[in-house]
């Protein structure tokens, strides 16, 4: 009677051990199935605040953005190391499972690009848990973060930049002229349509930026005609025709964002590649370009550098928004 009792606390017991294993392989199979259907087609997104990165990821079935939780804290703490980071975190994911917060439980883990080069599962938020998150950490900061991260998309930058995003996917983009003033026009005129009403027209005043003037606009019809007519066989000419263009600033805002993406353009049809913004920090861009109407060489090393051949892919397009943005940020 001792043996046979003992067998069925046995096959009991065991049978719980599996139980559990199969619960937990099913929420890992689960968590594995919900994270290759999010990222089967991905999305990623790269806010900045403080010139720090905020990771986000797309979430199609959801129809939501969701947001590394590791930057967060790592900029709301003022930390660069990834380790400290990461075990503050720890720390903190305790404390508030402590506080039965349902912070922690709201959290799921997705695939981010890591600085190996290799994606590895972290943890994520959405929307509503960022603010939450950013709630923890008190002081002017977070207060600061949470009212940019709240607003930021609201924002005339942000609505044109969730546009430019949609460029991409757009019937538009084949549709493009190539190196023309009219293919700037269509640019500028997707970007900031709605937002501005003189977009996609070239400027009727004159206007200067930190003490340089740029082409007046008396003459500015006959200098884009010039500008047009520049060659694009090599790179050199490429990069001498997007300086000229810089300089003629036809718009009244938004010329940076607009060019960047006619620079690239012309890149892909003629030369088969197209810049890795990512690569280029925004001190190293704006003082190229400030030298750039004088000498362009160090602007030209900047680019070549960033070259690269991945002209058909999403994240690249969507980095290098999301970089271009960032420059005309204001410091």
């Amino acid at each position: 009677m001792v043996l046979l009792g003992f067998a069925v606390f046995v096959r009991k017991h065991i049978g719980q051990q599996l139980q559990r294993k199969n619960y937990h392989n099913f929420r890992l199979n689960t968590a594995e199935s919900q994270n290759r259907e999010i990222m089967s087609n991905t999305k990623i997104s790269i806010r900045f605040f403080d010139d720090r990165e905020v990771r986000a990821v797309w979430d199609e079935q959801n129809a939501k953005w969701w947001f590394s939780v590791l930057d967060i804290v790592a900029l709301l703490t003022g930390q660069d190391d990834y380790t400290k980071t990461r075990n503050y975190w720890k720390y903190l994911k305790t404390k508030l499972k402590k506080e039965n917060s349902e912070l922690v439980s709201s959290t799921t883990q997705l695939k981010l690009l890591a600085s190996d080069g290799k994606r590895y599962l972290t943890d994520m938020l959405d929307y509503t848990g960022i603010i939450a998150l950013g709630k923890e950490f008190p002081g002017k900061k977070a207060n600061r973060f949470i009212e940019w991260f709240t607003y930021s998309d609201e924002s005339k930058d942000g609505k044109s930049k969730t546009k430019a995003y949609a460029l991409f996917e757009s019937s538009l983009i084949k549709n493009i002229e190539v190196g023309t003033t009219k293919g700037l026009q269509q640019i500028h005129a997707y970007l900031f349509g709605g937002l501005y009403d003189f977009a996609g027209q070239i400027r009727q005043k004159n206007i200067s930026k930190g003490g340089f003037q740029f082409a007046v606009s008396r003459f500015l019809g006959d200098t884009l005609k010039q500008i047009e007519a520049m060659p694009e066989t090599t790179f050199d000419d490429i990069v001498n025709k997007y300086v000229e263009m810089n300089i003629a600033h036809p718009f009244m805002e938004g010329n940076g964002r607009t060019t960047r993406i006619w620079l690239d353009l012309i890149l892909k049809k003629r030369l088969k590649k197209c810049v890795d913004w990512s690569k280029i920090s925004k001190r190293d861009y704006m003082n190229a370009m400030m030298l750039s109407p004088t000498k362009n060489s160090a602007l030209k090393t900047l680019l070549k550098k960033a070259l690269t051949t991945k002209i058909n892919d999403r994240e690249m397009f969507m980095r290098g928004i999301d970089y271009s943005y960032y420059y005309e940020g204001n410091d």
